[in-house]
């Protein structure tokens, strides 16, 4: 049962924590494009959407990540403790910085005014709590792969 709650809680990070962390990314650069287009923000829609999509998505990570947890007896060690910990903060920061800042930036691209000059700096902002959610990530997966006092040897 472990690997199995393994492969879900591996594949579940690929699959749900990917698509968010790529289309977070390229939010920025096409919302500088979209202001700058007739076009509008049809592909700044699009990468929101996804970026909502698969947070809802993602939960089965941390979910599964317990499971496999406790299935290990790994419940207590302090690389898991801190992966929790920088897995909420990456939550926190998606759900309260860049998915409401995302929806305002799409608010500003429709309206009928056309889209505020703020709309760079808020990109700039949009990049920043980006790369710190990316960051956070890429620092979780690092201590999962690494897992100090791992038994692999690894």
């Amino acid at each position: 049962m472990t690997k199995f709650l393994l492969a879900v809680h591996v594949l579940a990070a690929i699959i749900a924590i990917g698509p968010v962390t790529v289309a977070a990314s390229m939010f920025p650069a096409a919302v500088r494009r979209a202001v700058a287009s007739p076009a509008g923000p049809a592909t700044v829609r699009t990468l929101h959407r996804i970026c909502r999509v698969y947070a809802v998505i993602a939960v089965v990570v941390p979910a599964s990540g317990f499971a496999t947890a406790k299935s290990l007896h790994v419940l207590g060690s302090a690389w898991l403790i801190t992966s929790i910990a920088l897995t909420a903060l990456a939550a926190v920061v998606l759900g309260g910085l860049v998915l409401p800042l995302q929806e305002a930036t799409l608010d500003a691209l429709d309206a009928p005014a056309g889209p505020p000059e703020s709309a760079d700096r808020t990109s700039r902002q949009l990049a920043l709590y980006t790369g710190v959610f990316n960051l956070l990530w890429a620092t979780v997966t690092v201590l999962m792969i690494i897992r100090p006092g791992s038994t692999t040897g690894a």
